[in-house]
């Protein structure tokens, strides 16, 4: 088969490569389409440690079953299927209270870092267990399915933490993940949702998607201007979207007292904590991993119209043109935001 090999820092290489085989519980899936995930385009370059090449990256995807596994009876060849990032093991502590997110065992599909060496998406097939497969609603695309994943995120960091109804929210970061939290956070009954961004076309994307207001955040004055938006009380809850120090530290200062932040974005290993703020202001801070069962209820939506992919889809392509489109991702292209690379054999 055909596999997109991250092979060096900055370097890919089409290679061909022998077809993985499905072993017990396991189904061998002929990929459709798996989106480019900024997780992706931040690790290429070795900068978290956790895309090591080689490796196959990829993990937003979805496709068809092409063999199943021995002792696999409830899926069969030909049936349209997506899939969870994460493999879980289903069996320690965590997975057993539902906390598949936080197993002691996990692994993340195209994700090589110390611990383990796990090969995605960016292929012709992948080889992925059983109990992480859902079933694809007739009316979705594969392009739409292989954007479930980041809505699952979405939808785990809004349960994070219990809204109240009409409660405003910060959305700090508008790119995928952070469209996808617009989304998700109106639907879970928040009220007055701002969004900001140091770039104006994923602001005015913010704005179509229904973001009341917007603030663009290059400025000196961020803050400022974020807290006037609410009478200088602060939002009663904040997603901070990116995962750096700047948009941290934001984040932590523009919730009003007694109000919530909850961590999404995950690129930076350490960020310093304005500590005086958390305590007097007596904030409530959740970090948010991955997603936890939320498959099902992100498919149905998506299927009945509720949450849409199809504004967030900039491109379709064939897999041997992912090296240009990763190079134009990490060059952060003016109105590029999510693409979709279609494995030629399985096309």
């Amino acid at each position: 088969m055909q596999a997109l090999i991250l092979t060096d820092a900055m370097r890919f290489s089409l290679e061909e490569i022998p077809a993985p085989k499905a072993g017990p519980g396991e189904v061998l899936v002929a990929v459709k389409a798996c989106g480019i995930c900024g997780s992706d385009v931040h690790g290429m370059d070795g900068s978290t440690g956790r895309r090591r090449p080689p490796i196959v990256m990829g993990h937003e995807a979805a496709g068809v079953i092409a063999a199943a596994g021995p002792g696999v009876t409830a899926w069969q060849e030909g049936d349209r299927v997506t899939f969870d990032s994460t493999i879980y093991c289903g069996h320690c502590e965590h997975c057993r209270r539902g906390e598949v997110n936080l197993c002691h065992h996990r692994r993340v599909l195209g994700v090589s870092c110390e611990e383990y060496r796990q090969p995605g998406a960016f292929a012709d097939y992948v080889v992925v267990p059983e109990r992480i497969l859902y079933r694809l609603p007739a009316s979705l695309s594969f392009a739409e399915a292989a954007l479930i994943e980041p809505f699952t995120i979405a939808f785990h960091a809004v349960r994070r933490h219990r809204v109240q109804l009409n409660n405003s929210a910060l959305i700090i970061g508008c790119g995928m993940i952070g469209l996808a939290l617009l989304q998700t956070a109106r639907l879970a009954g928040y009220g007055h949702i701002v969004a900001v961004d140091t770039a104006p076309d994923r602001l005015q994307q913010a704005r179509d998607l229904g973001a009341d207001d917007t603030v663009n955040t290059a400025g000196d004055r961020a803050l400022d201007a974020l807290l006037a938006r609410t009478g200088g009380r602060g939002f009663d809850h904040v997603f901070e979207a990116v995962g750096v120090a700047a948009t941290v530290d934001l984040a932590l200062r523009a919730a009003r007292k007694g109000g919530g932040v909850t961590l999404v974005g995950n690129v930076t290993p350490q960020v310093p904590l304005p500590l005086q703020v958390v305590v007097t202001r007596e904030l409530s801070i959740h970090g948010s991993c991955a997603s936890a069962g939320e498959y099902p209820a992100c498919l149905d939506m998506m299927a009945r119209g509720q949450i849409s992919a199809k504004p967030l889809l900039s491109a379709v392509a064939p897999l041997r043109e992912g090296p240009a489109w990763f190079d134009r991702l990490h060059r952060r292209e003016p109105g590029l935001l999510k693409v979709i690379l279609t494995p030629e054999a399985s096309a």
